[in-house]
């Protein structure tokens, strides 16, 4: 009893077969991080040993493993994977709204914007269908060859621009499946409490929409920043065609092996973001959140 007769609760302490089932779980991890240390540790180390003793490994650590190649062509790959960064965090900002308008476009039912639909279904299966690289060369070196008054004749604007075009038509098919998840009871409930169709869209569908789509966005955005090197079909010096250049003139390959750890520090961040995420919905999912 409490002071004034108030009882007060005892801390709970867990059961001794509480305690002992703690202690089991406890060694299973231990042992299964064991035992996955011990596999991938051999593995990797048999397979370094079997590349290491291969006949031609010195001939090929000469060419694609070389400390001073990569020592010496680092400063121009540097300076190429920032155009490269550039083009990504450009084409991103520019993909995102454009997409929602076209997957927006695509799923409204108002005959009054049938033609917007129709539009919006052709961009869609057209680009989708072109692969980008093709849409590269062709808007690279055939817009500028048409000489128009008022637009630029930049191939690396125009490269930007052929990437937006494509990855707007995949992403604008991510944002309509994250569209078309919503349940018509959410529109139902919004149209009761007196809002419009846009208003509907902008407070009700979209926000929700988006929240479910971040992981497949983000997957499309790694995909983005390796397409950017795509560039280089344009005889642009990004980090890849850098990279080429170097190794047609030493004939010595080691800043493609460069190029592609660049690439890889710049793409494993992200996809584990997306793994989070993936991780974070379902369990929001599992507890009944949304």
């Amino acid at each position: 009893m409490g002071p004034g007769g108030a009882s007060t609760a005892s801390p709970w302490t867990p059961s001794e077969r509480e305690l002992e089932r703690r202690d089991v779980r406890r060694r299973q991890r231990r042992r299964s991080l064991l035992v996955a240390t011990l596999m991938t540790v051999g593995v990797l180390g048999l397979a370094a040993t079997a590349i290491g003793t291969a006949p031609g490994w010195q001939r090929v650590q000469e060419t694609f493993f070389s400390y001073e190649d990569a020592r010496r062509a680092f400063p121009a790959i540097l300076d190429g994977i920032w155009l490269n960064i550039r083009l990504f965090l450009v084409c991103q900002v520019v993909i995102l709204p454009l997409a929602l308008l076209i997957a927006i476009g695509r799923g409204t039912r108002s005959p009054w914007l049938a033609p917007a639909r129709v539009v919006a279904v052709v961009y869609t299966d057209v680009v989708r269908g072109i692969p980008t690289i093709l849409l590269i060369v062709l808007l690279g070196f055939g817009v500028p060859a048409l000489q128009l008054q008022g637009l630029p004749n930049d191939r690396t604007f125009w490269a930007g621009v052929a990437l937006v075009i494509s990855y707007s038509a995949y992403v604008a098919e991510v944002f309509r499946a994250g569209i078309e998840s919503i349940h018509p009871s959410q529109v139902a409930s919004a149209r009761a409490l007196g809002l419009g169709h846009v208003a509907t869209l902008r407070h009700v569908v979209v926000p929700q929409a988006v929240r479910r789509v971040v992981p497949p966005l983000l997957n499309d955005f790694v995909s983005l920043q390796k397409d950017t090197a795509l560039v280089s079909a344009l005889g642009i010096f990004e980090a890849v065609y850098t990279a080429r250049d170097y190794g047609n003139f030493y004939f010595n390959y080691t800043p493609l092996v460069l190029v592609a750890g660049f690439f890889v520090v710049m793409t494993v961040p992200l996809a584990r973001l997306t793994d989070w995420l993936q991780r974070r919905l379902a369990e929001r999912e599992r507890a009944g959140l949304r």
